[in-house]
């Protein structure tokens, strides 16, 4: 995990916290909506974290009129052979880029559904179990609306983190630009992989080691509860957020190497484990507040366990 956070951050930079984000959500099984303007690295960031771990990684580019089949697969008729025979979708893969997922209809953005749950497609009533690990990354463009399709509230639950890309700082731009003058090809990624699936795996198991206290589990509860009593939210967070924020929260400490949770590291994965899954009153719209402000201010009002 250190090698691949270290080579991430080589090839991606001004983004740590973002890749250690993105890591974690990896290690906690889960799956990750990443937001940006065109141009920052979304996709880069991506394909650099499929060329460092082992396994398959596709990318669908996602349009008007994709179709759910196109993701899960569909069955044709082999006129050699005489028979029915399944045709495996893309969603088959070990880390899927969903690039601009917010391009298609909801009816496809749907085929990702049981995909992302439960590990699993069905493709003309047969039930496909889906390789492990399994890990969605889609991308969407936070700017541009036209020809666009609003993800639905069912669709964003399923992603373990939602991601914010910023623009970089001006060191940070010139390391870019410096990058790109020595490799002459700014698309350049690393393609030995650092990190086996069995290695990944294997830390997986090693989450369930670590402690989580008693206090912990009560500043989560409290956590997502307050969400619910503020008249500035309409929808708070649910029960399967503040699993959420408890596995992203295990993740997180394992990452910096230890087997006990803090509040810091719920304090650390609370924004982007729940920014997706709270919606405004339009009250709070007009007033210019935000998901991560109500999130900051509902943490600030929690005592903190000692």
């Amino acid at each position: 995990m250190e090698q691949l956070l270290v080579h991430m951050e080589q090839e991606l930079v001004g983004q740590r916290q973002n890749v250690r984000l993105l890591i974690a959500a990896l290690l906690a099984g889960g799956h990750v909506l990443l937001e940006g303007v065109p141009g920052i690295g979304k996709t880069k960031m991506v394909r650099t974290l499929s060329g460092l771990i082992g396994g398959e990684s596709k990318r669908v580019q996602f349009t008007p009129d994709m179709m759910p089949s196109d993701i899960i697969g569909h069955v044709v008729f082999n006129m050699h052979h005489n028979r029915f025979e399944t045709v495996k979708g893309p969603v088959f893969a070990n880390l899927l880029l969903a690039d601009e997922i917010n391009r298609t209809p909801p009816k496809t953005q749907s085929a990702l559904l049981e995909a992302m749950e439960e590990r699993q497609v069905t493709i003309q009533g047969v039930t496909y179990p889906l390789p492990e690990p399994f890990f969605v990354v889609a991308t969407q463009n936070p700017v541009e609306y036209e020809g666009t399709y609003v993800l639905p509230e069912a669709q964003l639950d399923r992603f373990l983190f939602k991601l914010t890309m910023q623009y970089p700082s001006l060191e940070h731009e010139r390391q870019i630009l410096r990058q790109h003058v020595r490799s002459q090809d700014s698309q350049s990624v690393a393609t030995e992989p650092v990190c086996s699936l069995d290695d990944l795996l294997s830390e997986r198991k090693r989450l369930d080691e670590v402690v989580v206290d008693d206090t912990i589990i009560d500043y989560i509860t409290t956590l997502i509860r307050k969400t619910r009593e503020t008249q500035r939210l309409v929808l708070g967070a649910s029960s399967r957020a503040g699993i959420a924020v408890l596995q992203a929260s295990k993740a997180w400490a394992l990452l910096d190497n230890r087997m006990y949770v803090t509040p810091d590291d719920v304090k650390m994965v609370a924004r982007p484990a729940l920014r997706h899954r709270l919606v405004l009153a339009p009250q709070a719209e007009m007033e210019g507040g935000t998901s991560d402000h109500i999130i900051d201010e509902t943490l600030a009002a929690i005592p903190v366990p000692r």
